[in-house]
């Protein structure tokens, strides 16, 4: 069965858990703490590897003290991509 691959939505507010979380200094292991969560799905999160559904995504920013809409800051442009 072959991987599927890693879209880049969910690789890039993975992205973002990751940028946050060590802003704060926070470990995977804390933030899946508060979470109840492993650090291993904390892991799979920040890598894309695993989607983040809508109201996960909504404990990560309490937990990291952000809006939601801080995990898709800059997406669109990079969507976008260049113009022509």
């Amino acid at each position: 069965m072959p991987k599927k691959e890693i879209g880049p939505v969910d690789k890039y507010v993975g992205r973002r858990i990751y940028l946050r979380r060590c802003m704060l200094g926070m470990s995977q292991e804390k933030l899946g703490q508060a979470l109840g969560l492993t650090f291993q799905q904390i892991q799979k999160y920040e890598t894309g590897r695993n989607r983040v559904g809508a109201g996960r995504l909504m404990e990560i920013a309490i937990a990291l003290g952000v809006s939601p809409d801080f995990f898709y800051e800059g997406l669109i442009n990079l969507l976008a991509g260049p113009l022509n």
